[in-house]
């Protein structure tokens, strides 16, 4: 079973910076790269940071405590001290809207 959170207007969401989106237990950082929107977990698996506070460069975002990047699209990381992925949410845009996928187990 999966639930939807409204993100609302792919518009209304910062270009080339994150947000982050609170759903129960879950912590997910939001990105807008052009008319793209990816989300993935918003703790570094490294040290905890959050990466919605992190730096856009292209699909990678920069964690802001000890700079491994994460990949928008797969979650894994490209650089240390990090070694281990983040997890890696579903967007579904219609139209101008945007929708965040959480799958049970997510997260």
């Amino acid at each position: 079973m999966s639930e939807k959170i409204a993100l609302g207007s792919v518009a209304d969401l910062p270009a080339g910076r994150g947000i982050r989106v609170d759903y129960g237990e879950h912590r997910v950082a939001v990105f807008r790269v052009g008319d793209a929107i990816y989300a993935i977990g918003d703790r570094c698996s490294h040290a905890e940071a959050s990466l919605a506070e992190g730096e856009l460069f292209g699909m990678e975002v920069e964690c802001p405590r000890h700079g491994s990047e994460f990949n928008l699209e797969t979650g894994l990381p490209g650089s240390f001290p990090a070694t281990k992925p983040v997890p890696v949410y579903e967007v579904i845009v219609q139209g101008d809207q945007a929708t965040l996928v959480i799958e049970d187990g997510a997260g």
